[in-house]
């Protein structure tokens, strides 16, 4: 399971590393030091704490929107059968939810808490992983 700096779960929920580090200081976000002394979340808990995040919050009226066409996310759901799998991510305030091969999500190593960035091209979502 992926361990994340509070810097890269900022850009990942699209706030600032205050915003995470005020989080965890509450104890809405839950953390621990990591080998080199600094604080770090898990991918799984990161996960689980967009999905309740996305589950309260208010849309809004939408003045303005800039989308692209890549996004940089976590992986928050991956469902499975024999031929086809259900990947859901969580990009900044978007849910994505891209339909593949099994194949492909095993090839890709998708999982909860994995990293993964969601390429939009009319009603497909190809999943990508990034360099590190």
């Amino acid at each position: 399971m992926p361990n994340l700096r509070i810097s890269e779960a900022a850009v990942l929920m699209g706030v600032s590393d205050d915003t995470v580090r005020r989080w965890i200081e509450n104890g809405r976000l839950a953390s621990f030091v990591g080998e080199n002394g600094r604080k770090a979340i898990e991918g799984t808990e990161l996960a689980a704490f967009v999905q309740r995040m996305s589950e309260t919050a208010e849309l809004g009226t939408t003045v303005a929107a800039s989308a692209r066409n890549r996004m940089r996310g976590i992986v928050t759901r991956v469902l499975k059968d024999g031929v086809m799998a259900q990947v859901e991510m969580q990009t900044g305030p978007f849910r994505m939810v891209s339909l593949m091969s099994r194949e492909a999500a095993d090839e890709l190593g998708l999982e909860v808490g994995s990293i993964a960035v969601a390429s939009v091209k009319s009603t497909h979502v190809v999943v990508e992983i990034p360099e590190a």
